[in-house]
């Protein structure tokens, strides 16, 4: 039986986990009837969570990844385009 070695790009897993908690944080807040865009921005500028409702636990998820990390993939992914 042959096993094939399968590589694993770290970049792309953590960028898709950031993917999905700015969209998980964002669906929670317009669900609640903030403006996501406004309220992500608040948070990653001052580093306040109170920028971020706790409905739908996105208070702790978006504090899940580091916000240089979540600045870093945005810029990233503004500049690609």
């Amino acid at each position: 039986m042959k096993t094939q070695t399968i590589a694993i790009n770290m970049d792309d897993i953590r960028n898709q986990n950031i993917k999905d908690v700015l969209t998980h944080v964002s669906e929670a807040l317009t669900e609640r009837g903030y403006n996501a865009v406004n309220q992500i921005a608040g948070y990653l500028i001052t580093n306040d969570p109170a920028y971020i409702s706790g409905y739908k636990n996105a208070r702790s998820v978006i504090q899940t990844v580091e916000r240089h990390e979540i600045i870093e993939a945005l810029v990233r992914e503004y500049l690609r385009k």
